[in-house]
């Protein structure tokens, strides 16, 4: 079945139901969300905690409150939010590919928002060696776990440890004991964790060196900084953190990937190298908070509304790189304007003086008055970028003690 729509929003998480909630408001015409999922909202519908801004009478949220106001807002604005479907490809510019319970489709639309979001790294993708026995999980998928089934002990396990050591990680810890799990330890690579782990043993500068036992897990067995080893008896074992974009349907298109955060390169409307494909939220960089997310979303509307009205795509902007112990910067393009950026560190850096420069000329030098850290953005303001060159080369971000 071939269908077209104005806008095709994929991913129903923060960022796609924000931009969809928007597009839709501003009459962008036809806004359809396709969510893989069979419940839409992304991420947040497993975070039962507070940390998702407030309800209209000023009560905190957690995160299933928060996805479904999402929802709703998108509904209501007139979008059409549609669970189960998945993108599977492209057939084209701005053509996609997709499968959905009543068969398979091919979508056309005007405009194209990737908000597919990030996940964590699994265990395979770090490289554990072992084998493989039930008990393995990621946060995401504790979470799941314990949204589907309860807190029901052949699925968690009695004794667990937790990879990470970073806010994550804290979480997975406390979604573990609320499930009346024991949590051995914290076992993180960082000299010392980011965040408290009350009650918990913490390993710092530790590894997980391999996983033990068949069937079910029976152990990690860990390595130090100084090479000692040891054997951490449990039957569960969550990996936190380490983000990584969802980015197959960027690379099935063949759009640049930024090598620091390994999403899409885009500009400052989230445009990429695509016309008319857009990309927002944590697809661009895993992961920030569900509330910068959205906000993408609906930053993104003002762009794709002047694809919509026939704004010629401009040209790509000036490359943005990064330099000594930052990780990344986001986004990969700037224009003549400048524009804020997002900057990630390496490693916990205190007070430390960021420069931004083009092919070696300096447009702003400064001193930050607190401490990055590597679970943690900083937002760079316009006035670090006004005066690019789109001329010269590419603007470099880095950073010294």
């Amino acid at each position: 079945m071939n269908r077209t729509v104005d806008v095709l929003v994929v991913g129903a998480g923060p960022a796609g139901l924000a931009a969809a909630a928007r597009l839709a408001t501003a009459g962008a015409g036809r806004v359809e969300v396709l969510e893989r999922e069979a419940t839409a909202g992304g991420v947040p519908r497993h975070c039962a905690r507070p940390g998702f801004g407030a309800d209209a009478l000023g009560r905190a949220m957690d995160g299933p409150a928060y996805a479904r106001r999402a929802v709703r807002e998108a509904v209501r604005a007139g979008a059409s939010v549609r669970t189960g479907v998945s993108a599977t490809g492209w057939a084209g510019p701005l053509t996609m590919d997709v499968t959905a319970p009543t068969g398979l489709e091919r979508v056309r639309a005007r405009a194209v928002v990737l908000a597919t979001g990030a996940r964590e790294r699994p265990r395979s993708a770090r490289l554990v060696p072992g084998t493989r026995p039930a008990g393995v999980l990621t946060t995401g998928e504790l979470q799941r776990t314990v949204l589907r089934f309860g807190p029901r002990r052949e699925h968690l396990g009695r004794r667990a440890v937790v990879v990470g050591g970073d806010p994550v990680a804290r979480a997975a810890v406390r979604t573990l004991r609320a499930a009346g799990v024991e949590v051995a330890a914290v076992v993180t690579g960082l000299p010392s964790p980011a965040v408290a782990f009350a009650g918990v043993p913490v390993l710092a500068g530790t590894v997980v060196s391999e996983l033990l036992g068949r069937g079910r897990l029976t152990g990690v067995a860990v390595r130090g900084e100084d090479g000692r080893t040891g054997v951490l008896r449990c039957d569960t074992v969550v990996f936190t953190g380490d983000w990584i974009p969802d980015h197959e349907l960027v690379r099935a298109r063949g759009l640049p990937l930024d090598p620091g955060t390994r999403g899409p390169v885009t500009d400052h409307g989230f445009r990429t190298a695509e016309p008319g494909v857009f990309a927002v939220g944590n697809l661009l960089r895993g992961a920030e908070p569900a509330l910068v997310a959205a906000a993408e979303g609906r930053a993104v509307a003002e762009a794709v509304l002047e694809r919509l009205d026939g704004r010629p795509w401009p040209a790509a902007g000036v490359p943005v790189t990064t330099a000594g112990p930052l990780r990344w910067v986001t986004p990969g393009l700037l224009g003549p304007d400048g524009a804020p950026l997002l900057v990630r560190p390496e490693r916990r850096l205190v007070r430390p003086v960021l420069t931004v420069t083009q092919d070696g000329a300096p447009l702003r030098r400064e001193r930050l008055s607190g401490t990055l850290v590597p679970w943690r953005s900083v937002r760079l303001g316009t006035r670090w970028t006004s005066g690019v060159d789109l001329a010269a080369g590419p603007v470099t971000v880095d950073a010294e003690e």
